[in-house]
């Protein structure tokens, strides 16, 4: 699968954090609590080095509490981090957490102290709704689609915090396969850019391996396939997604699987936990390794070339 979606304003957006990083004193970075690696944004990292850092697990009322826990203490392993899990449905701890700003960076509180968050996060992870909840008013706008946010703004919420919101970004190039088919999954990348069927069948054969007992229940089997193939057909036919002669609608059937794991039908399911996010980081730094080797072969070659032009030329 490829994924090819990186709006104009996205790159902006990223220039944009790049100058503004200096002027704050903490970062609140919100990920999805089903996919916390993937969801991460590698350019953030890079950018923030050692300033503290509030991550923040969103939508964790629908992923697995355990693995949500493994990444707690996992990501709390970095002394410049405090990472806590939130779902909207509990507005009173969200707002306590102005409170927690203040602790991490470590001012001395006075009524002349602000203090002003960067916020960020990849699109459609609940940003908008986490502000608005923060501050207890409408002051971000909010929707079910990705790139709503399209331009930085300041939000003044009192008691001494500023924040500046700034737009989901994403990366220009997701070199990890199967984060990109979890981003695609979660709904961060607008439908036009991915393959449904691509993307159900990562989710059908993850779920089957991951969470077999739940699949058996919320769609009455005794057992699983062995492959995302025959499980999608499976679903297509108890749910009619049926075409011309009978045949299963295999398109209509992927829509439904994605569809159902969104709106949490399926139930707590985390896509990756600390473990295989380890696995998958070396996997990418080796991905990188090889492309900039090829990369120098290729800048040697075209030297080798042009001197090896010169030298006949010459003759």
């Amino acid at each position: 699968m490829s994924i090819n979606w990186f709006p104009g304003h996205m790159n902006k957006a990223t220039r944009e954090i790049r100058d503004i990083l200096p002027k704050v004193d903490l970062i609140i970075e919100i990920v999805d609590a089903r996919l916390p690696y993937s969801s991460s944004n590698p350019v953030i990292e890079n950018f923030r080095a050692d300033k503290p850092c509030l991550k923040l697990l969103s939508k964790s009322d629908l992923a697995d509490p355990d693995i949500t826990q493994q990444w707690l203490d996992h990501l709390q392993k970095d002394p410049t981090v405090r990472a806590l899990a939130i779902t909207t449905h509990k507005p009173e701890s969200i707002r306590k957490l102005a409170d927690l700003c203040q602790q991490m960076v470590h001012k001395k509180r006075d009524r002349a102290t602000t203090i002003t968050a960067l916020i960020t996060g990849i699109p459609n992870v609940g940003k908008s709704t986490f502000i608005n909840t923060l501050a207890g008013r409408q002051v971000a706008r909010a929707g079910n689609e990705p790139a709503v946010t399209q331009r930085q703004q300041r939000i003044e919420l009192g008691g001494g915090l500023i924040l500046i919101d700034s737009p989901g970004i994403l990366w220009p190039k997701i070199e990890n396969r199967n984060s990109g088919y979890r981003l695609a999954l979660s709904g961060a990348i607008k439908a036009t850019a991915m393959q449904e069927d691509d993307v159900a069948l990562f989710a059908a054969e993850y779920f089957m391996q991951a969470y077999p007992q739940q699949m058996k229940e919320r769609f009455k089997r005794d057992d699983l396939p062995e492959d995302g193939v025959p499980f999608l057909e499976t679903i297509g036919k108890q749910r009619g997604c049926l075409g011309s002669g009978g045949h299963v609608d295999f398109d209509r059937a992927a829509t439904l699987l994605i569809s159902e794991y969104r709106g949490g039908r399926l139930g707590q399911l985390t896509l990756e936990t600390p473990a295989m996010a380890e696995q998958e980081h070396v996997k990418v730094a080796e991905i990188r390794r090889l492309k900039e080797e090829e990369k120098e072969a290729k800048k040697r070659a075209r030297k080798a070339a042009y001197k090896a032009k010169g030298q006949k030329g010459n003759q």
